[in-house]
């Protein structure tokens, strides 16, 4: 496996560690930060067995990698539903109209992802990375982040744009915002896209990003009760 099969076991065992619950072989981000969780190789069976200590009987999680088949006391509730891109040649530049966003902007970033729906905002998300936006008359209408940081990546999240605002290239500039800071690290952007959300696909497709899986975030039930 390469580091972006398995994004969020790299990010939670190298630059997000501070962010981590490890149990042997399983971790999870911190239940406030990302409701991710990763198995350090899907198909070894003790990865399984310790990742019961974070998932009760009956429970469930959510690991962003492909579909693999559980060992006995597991079960797969959720397959696919997202692509994988990576933008290794995408055009980057920082934009001067972004603004950082930080803690005091929240209320209008929980706002903003209320209406658009771009992804999971949990109090801590914020910290995972940097967020950047756009501001109309002093109201957020558009902002991109980081989010998982496996060695070598960076994963861009929650683009989005105040629907009154989309057609003018707003979530292109902000991600070119990110990027310029990611390649400024060495490092190299990719994110998912919901498989349903083929606007979105197709701007990142326009702006670069090639397609490297069609099936990913895969979700399993504990079923040893």
């Amino acid at each position: 496996m390469t580091v972006l099969d398995n994004p969020a076991w790299g990010a939670l065992r190298g630059a997000q560690a501070r962010f981590a619950e490890v149990s042997g072989r399983a971790a999870r981000y911190q239940t406030d930060v990302s409701p991710f969780y990763a198995l350090e190789d899907p198909d070894d069976p003790r990865a399984w067995a310790d990742m019961a200590a974070f998932v009760p009987p009956g429970g469930e999680f959510f690991v962003p990698i492909e579909t693999h088949t559980p060992p006995p006391g597991w079960e797969l509730v959720h397959k696919g539903g997202g692509v994988q891109m990576v933008g290794e040649h995408v055009y980057a530049a920082a934009d001067p109209e972004a603004v950082v966003l930080g803690h005091g902007d929240l209320p209008e970033i929980r706002d903003l992802v209320r209406r658009t729906e771009p992804g999971p905002f949990l109090p801590r998300t914020i910290e995972m990375g940097t967020f950047v936006g756009f501001r109309r008359d002093g109201a957020l209408i558009a902002m991109a982040g980081e989010r998982m940081r496996p060695p070598g990546y960076t994963e861009i999240s929650l683009v989005c744009t105040d629907p009154a605002f989309r057609g003018q290239r707003l979530a292109t500039r902000l991600v070119e915002t990110i990027i310029a800071d990611i390649r400024a690290r060495g490092e190299t952007p990719f994110l998912h896209a919901v498989a349903t959300n083929t606007a979105a696909i197709s701007l990142y497709r326009a702006m670069g990003f090639t397609l490297r899986l069609d099936s990913i975030m895969s979700g399993y039930r504990r079923t040893d009760f």
